[in-house]
């Protein structure tokens, strides 16, 4: 098994759901990216998130269960993103690891996995 699809046993379910709440918090009031998410489906893209990671870093498959293949990038083709939308999010989603104290050994690893699929969600320059 990999780094990443072990997270899930060292970091534990709740920090990461607490994560993905921190980051929603900041995304509502973001200029850049809140845009981008339906008014109407906080809830809903908050939990779809919650349990994208959950199950990517190798806990329980509610995800796939619900949902089906991840199709990642075929999900935000609408969406135009480019470095400044990918740079935003990132920068929202390491304040998000910070504030619900990521284990310092776990949080390089939680990044480097965001950036990479950061990166391919880009569809423009």
């Amino acid at each position: 098994m990999d780094e990443i699809s072990t997270l899930f046993g060292r970091v534990g379910e709740t920090k990461l759901r607490d994560m993905v709440t921190a980051f929603y918090r900041r995304v509502r009031v973001d200029d850049l990216i809140g845009p981008m998410y339906p008014a109407d489906d906080w809830e809903g893209a908050e939990k779809r998130l919650a349990d994208f990671i959950v199950y990517r870093f190798g806990g329980p498959q509610t995800y796939i269960e619900e949902r089906g293949h991840p199709r990642l990038r075929g999900r935000h083709l609408p969406f135009s993103i480019g470095e400044a939308e990918r740079d935003r999010w990132m920068k929202l989603m390491g304040e998000a690891l910070q504030e619900v104290e990521i284990p310092p050994t776990e949080a390089p690893v939680i990044a480097a996995f965001f950036g990479q699929v950061a990166d391919m969600m880009r569809n423009r320059e």
